[in-house]
């Protein structure tokens, strides 16, 4: 009788495993090499934008930082004659602001903060509000939509000029409340002037960013919450405002960015140099305006670090998304 032996097949995996895994690398290689190639095309696309920002934003940025270690032309000291250059004065203009003539520096620095968190505040409690009502199916709702985005696209320069007309001294706003109010005097009515007009302006923009996170929430979610039982105030705390939240921080941090640097409104509402309106960029530009480029700078400066604090709070702290993450590579 012959017998006849098998051989087992364990012998043939010691050669096909180096195979495979050699094919492996060979395909996350090609990979690299693809999305490489992505890269360098991504990076010659972008490479236009990146020049005009470099141009427009930090080559002034550096040029601010440089004039904000200089001081303003006068008498020197030594010669008793009068400079033709601005003396290097180091960081003077920065540390003046913690003395006695940082007073109106301070004055200007409450101002930009209290009217950016009042007015982001409301803005976003009304944009919200605007939101909803222009996402439901009511009738005429395309004229709603456009009546509501109306304030938003008109100039400020043109907003400051009707609410200027609007808080006259027999303007409409006194007859309203039958009451003799100078808004556009020192006060904090003035503070209040500026908070209504800038929110009767940009709470659409709120508004319209919130109502584009609205429209992609699938009507199977409201439906699915109605059989459960969710009414709806428990529909828009636990389903709506969790799902439109992306697209609102956005809107709240783009505002905020934008309330912070705010000039032209209460420039032209309430007047320069008022002491109960005037912000940061208000004063720096009435220094420079003024020929004292170097504080003038240094407030910019001081502005723009603000500025970038608040974004990364918003980005860190608050999980804005406002670059998307790369997804992680899965190893072969």
């Amino acid at each position: 009788m012959v017998t006849t032996h098998n051989p087992p097949e364990s012998v043939e995996r010691p050669a096909a495993q180096p195979r495979r895994r050699n094919a492996g690398r060979a395909l996350l290689g090609r990979r690299r090499t693809a999305t490489s190639g992505e890269g360098r095309i991504a990076a010659l696309l972008v490479s236009p934008t990146l020049l005009v920002l470099a141009v427009v934003v930090l080559y002034p940025t550096i040029v601010a930082l440089k004039d904000s270690f200089y001081g303003t032309p006068g008498l020197d000291p030594k010669t008793g004659f009068v400079r033709d250059h601005d003396p290097f004065v180091g960081a003077d203009n920065y540390t003046a602001i913690f003395g006695a003539a940082g007073d109106r520096f301070w004055n200007a620095f409450w101002n930009t903060t209290f009217l950016t968190v009042t007015t982001v505040a409301l803005e976003t409690v009304l944009g919200i509000a605007m939101a909803l009502i222009m996402h439901r199916a009511l009738r005429g709702r395309a004229v709603v939509r456009a009546s509501i985005l109306v304030p938003w696209a008109i100039p400020t320069a043109v907003t400051g000029l009707l609410w200027r007309w609007i808080f006259n001294s027999d303007g409409v706003a006194n007859a309203l409340i039958g009451r003799q109010i100078l808004w556009t005097t020192e006060g904090f009515h003035a503070k209040v002037a500026v908070i209504v007009a800038d929110v009767w302006k940009t709470a659409p923009f709120i508004g319209l960013l919130v109502l584009a996170g609205l429209q992609v929430i699938s009507k199977e979610v409201y439906e699915a919450a109605r059989m459960d039982g969710a009414g709806v105030a428990r529909q828009f705390w636990s389903i709506t405002l969790p799902l439109v939240k992306p697209a609102l921080l956005v809107a709240v941090l783009f505002r905020t960015l934008d309330a912070l640097r705010m000039f032209d409104l209460p420039y032209i509402l309430i007047g320069a140099q008022k002491t109960s309106v005037e912000t940061l960029s208000m004063l720096a530009q009435d220094q420079a305006a003024n020929v004292r480029f170097g504080p003038a700078a240094a407030y910019a400066v001081i502005l723009f670090v603000y500025v970038f604090l608040i974004a990364l709070a918003f980005v860190r702290l608050l999980g804005a998304d406002v670059v998307p993450r790369r997804p992680k590579e899965v190893a072969a």
